[in-house]
């Protein structure tokens, strides 16, 4: 609980004495604090500033008292005067990922610095949090968790078309006249039971291990938000480089399923929408949550290149590709399905041509009364 210090007004000595005390506590917060932090007036002048923001932002001791004009190119971020000025105007905190031009990522949080007693603010703190080590294990997860869904979807469905050709191999081989009597009857018998026993230990793996642990998801409460957050990090760099506004419209905001899993759907719906931009306009992408019935819905709609009518049917086919344009394997959309389809889900997409494409996700909403 926080305790406020009164200062007895009759006394001028015991005023400039706590007034002096309450310096000194702060002076020796920003001198010991770990995180780069810098408090700017409502003047835009820095005014303080921590030993890890000197050092991350090459300020030095002449940088205090300087309009913020003065010192913008030391935190490599073109707008930061614009959101300083937009939080000293409304009194709203703001929370925006930024990137300096040494490629490292920050999490940076504009406070406003209030006199509650005038009821304004004359000033902001700004918090760094250096967030590149999180964006960087996000990318390394969210591609093992490709790499893994693959390879899975690959022994589960790939593997059969062997098996099914050596079966047939040995039904062939009984109808062959019988010319090695009973010895071949013995060798064709054990290739027999060894395919049954082969098939047997592969269905198994589809159907217990592969179901469990690929499609039956450790199910958690999840906010949506956070998802599309960690999303918007790992696609980070494509996002700027692209100059794609993403907004969100999230209405429910609760939802049990696994993170990775969810993780994985929303990444390759984005990430398909950065792929496939039109060229002649900047990428816009809107991801949306909204009850329908008893299933929860999330949308991520854009206005890129679109898709025909025709391919909508060929889509979700792995390794398939609709054009040359941007990157990608062709297993984006593929994965999206088999996740959702696994989950008792289903996926819709509604487009056309040149005219940018919605997906989709429908999932039974397992929560009554769910909201955002």
């Amino acid at each position: 609980m926080k305790t406020e210090r009164s200062i007895p007004m009759n006394n001028d000595n015991d005023q400039l004495n706590t007034l002096t005390q309450l310096n000194e506590e702060l002076e020796n917060y920003f001198s010991n604090t770990i995180i780069p932090q810098i408090f700017v007036d409502a003047n835009l002048v820095l005014r303080k500033y921590t030993p890890p923001a000197m050092r991350q932002f090459n300020l030095k001791e002449d940088s205090l008292g300087k309009h913020m004009n003065e010192i913008s190119e030391n935190f490599r971020f073109p707008t930061i005067i614009e959101n300083i000025q937009a939080v000293i105007r409304t009194g709203q905190i703001l929370e925006k990922e930024i990137q300096t031009i040494d490629s490292r990522w920050y999490q940076m949080n504009i406070i406003p610095y209030l006199i509650r007693k005038e009821n304004r603010t004359n000033g902001v703190i700004i918090t760094f949090v250096d967030i590149t080590p999180r964006i960087k294990d996000l990318k390394e997860q969210e591609r093992l968790n490709h790499e893994h869904e693959l390879l899975l979807d690959t022994i589960a469905h790939d593997i059969k078309n062997p098996l099914l050709a050596l079966g047939l191999t040995v039904e062939m081989l009984r109808k062959v006249p019988e010319n090695g009597g009973e010895r071949y009857l013995t060798l064709v018998g054990n290739v027999e039971s060894s395919v049954k026993e082969l098939k047997k230990v592969i269905d198994d793996l589809t159907r217990t291990r592969f179901q469990q642990h690929r499609y039956q998801p450790e199910e958690e409460l999840l906010d949506l938000e956070n998802i599309v957050e960690d999303v918007r990090l790992v696609l980070a760099q494509q996002i700027q480089a692209s100059g794609a506004s993403i907004e969100t419209d999230i209405e429910i905001s609760q939802i049990m399923f696994a993170r990775r899993k969810l993780r994985s759907v929303l990444y390759n719906l984005v990430n398909n929408a950065l792929n496939y931009a039109h060229p002649d306009r900047q990428p816009e992408i809107r991801i949306s949550s909204y009850q329908h019935g008893d299933e929860i819905v999330i949308r991520v709609a854009d206005n890129g290149v679109g898709i025909s009518q025709t391919d909508q049917d060929i889509i979700f086919e792995k390794f398939n590709r609709l054009s040359p344009v941007g990157e990608g394997s062709g297993v984006g959309l593929y994965l999206v399905n088999s996740i959702v389809t696994a989950a008792n889900g289903r996926v819709k997409v509604d487009s056309e041509h040149g005219k940018g494409a919605a997906f989709s996700v429908f999932l039974k909403n397992v929560r009554s009364g769910t909201g955002g």
